[in-house]
């Protein structure tokens, strides 16, 4: 292709900044996957286990083999809602908060170096660009025309 699609560009970086999370997570023995969930759990109050997959855009059966090889890594407990004793509650140990912080300090370090080499108003025309993609994506606004031509075959 002579030029790069959005698509190509979308994926390549993508591509670039999960091999960069995976590298860093496993020199503590971790997964991006892992550190993902660690920042989306409240290290206070703890977070419903039914509230992470929406939370962190995952599928339930993804998202029972992470917090499963999280509990068996010591990094997490389930305990009962005291609100609500039908749902559980996921909890960080002292272990799971301190690869919290090392999650937490990868993702800012990345955010600084970003900061550090990309101006105010690229990043802010960035954002810009992306939340319009997700939106248009969210708002189903892309194919359109397909879905106007699979109901008028339907109708046939």
């Amino acid at each position: 292709m002579k030029e790069k699609t959005i698509d190509y560009v979308l994926r390549a970086t993508w591509m670039a900044v999960s091999k960069m999370y995976n590298e860093e997570a496993g020199k503590a023995g971790s997964t991006m996957a892992t550190g993902f969930a660690l920042l989306s759990i409240d290290p206070e109050k703890g977070t419903p286990s039914t509230s992470l997959g929406p939370k962190m855009g995952m599928e339930a059966t993804s998202l029972s083999r992470i917090l499963k090889s999280m509990e068996e890594k010591g990094l997490i407990v389930r305990r009962r809602n005291p609100q609500d004793g039908r749902s559980v509650l996921l909890h960080l140990t002292n272990f799971g908060k301190e690869m919290r912080d090392f999650s937490k300090k990868v993702v800012l370090r990345f955010d600084e170096a970003v900061k550090e080499n990309v101006s105010e108003e690229d990043l802010k025309t960035f954002t810009r660009v992306a939340n319009t993609i997700t939106d248009l994506i969210s708002e189903k606004k892309i194919h359109q025309e397909e879905i106007a031509i699979n109901s008028i075959h339907k109708e046939d």
